[in-house]
């Protein structure tokens, strides 16, 4: 095997890559095995229920687990674009609406960090904006596991909140929106060009959640980057707020981290639009456009993309978005 030969850690960025590929074929070849093994589990328990030395519920067992199984590697097999691979930068911004806005936004923040957990997932906030007075105004996560922004990508849009706020002393019924922007988490493997000269830095006093030391020296910083836009053709500036180290070299290093990643989720935007082929009666599926509803007293989530939805509100605002990830996958994920 070439990962055997004396030379092949000599250079260690061509040797992660190619580690990386094995890592990717063998979540394959384990996948399929699964399925087979499991296939071959099912076709069994029907033979002995056959020949009555088992009884029905053992064939069911055996058979929602295959099919459970056969799923997943078929969610799996749409995640084939190159970046569907990467970690994932989450965004969550508080749109207009003051503390109702902003307290909506600390529970979508609460959400993605509850699935996190349940993947298994490393979520490190790299910024955070307290609300006025509750909740947040926006916060960044960033997250590091296998396929992380092939799933999170779903998440992308604008999601409503229906409910009797608990900051109305009216008790009326108001509606509010957040936006949530997802881009692929780049590491070294992947080659961004940043132009010095368009780079320049702010620096202050960080606030929120941070060491003991943030509000004492000048640990946070902004970056400003003024570039050509690939997918509009005209001057556009990205500002980057990063609070996460204690350091401010810490926060410089990772503000150009998060800086490569939107750059090239805005080279990969280009590419799609220069392939795509837009079919009749296909539904758009935009950036920033309303995804989701959340009507708390109706006990109701639906997607509008997927027209998917179910009653259990708390389980979903508790992380369990799977079904929603694998309806968006499924419909629009092998386009």
């Amino acid at each position: 095997m070439r990962t055997h030969a004396e030379n092949f850690w000599e250079d260690q960025k061509s040797a992660e890559a190619q580690m990386k590929k094995i890592r990717e074929i063998k979540v394959w070849v384990e996948g399929y095995n699964e399925v087979h093994s499991a296939i071959g589990e099912l076709e069994l328990a029907f033979d002995f229920y056959k020949e009555g030395v088992a009884d029905e519920n053992e064939v069911d067992a055996a058979y929602a687990k295959a099919l459970q199984l056969v799923e997943d590697l078929e969610m799996r097999n749409m995640l084939r674009r190159e970046e569907d691979k990467f970690g994932a930068v989450i965004k969550v911004v508080a749109g207009a609406g003051g503390t109702e806005a902003q307290d909506w936004a600390d529970m979508l923040f609460r959400m993605y960090q509850r699935w996190c957990e349940r993947q298994n997932y490393k979520c490190e906030i790299t910024n955070f904006q307290e609300g006025d007075e509750a909740g947040i105004k926006t916060v960044t996560m960033q997250v590091d596991g296998d396929m992380a922004y092939g799933y999170l990508k779903s998440e992308n849009g604008v999601h409503r909140l229906v409910r009797v706020s608990p900051f109305n002393a009216q008790g009326k019924r108001m509606t509010s929106f957040t936006s949530v922007f997802v881009v692929p988490l780049v590491d070294d493997t992947i080659e961004i060009e940043v132009n010095p000269a368009n780079l320049s830095w702010d620096t202050f006093r960080s606030s929120g959640a941070g060491g003991q030391n943030v509000n004492k020296v000048e640990t946070g910083v902004r970056l400003h980057y003024k570039f050509k836009n690939p997918v509009t053709g005209e001057m556009d500036e990205i500002v980057i707020e990063n609070t996460e180290s204690r350091s401010q070299f810490g926060n410089k290093d990772n503000a150009m981290r998060l800086l490569k990643s939107q750059l090239y989720e805005l080279e990969l935007e280009k590419r799609r639009a220069e392939t795509a082929k837009v079919e009749a009666g296909k539904k758009k599926i935009e950036w920033g456009s309303q995804i989701r509803s959340y009507v708390f007293d109706d006990r109701r989530v639906k997607d509008h993309r997927t027209n998917y939805q179910t009653s259990n509100v708390g389980a979903v605002m508790d992380g369990d978005i799977d079904a929603f990830i694998k309806a968006y996958l499924m419909e629009f994920g092998g386009e």
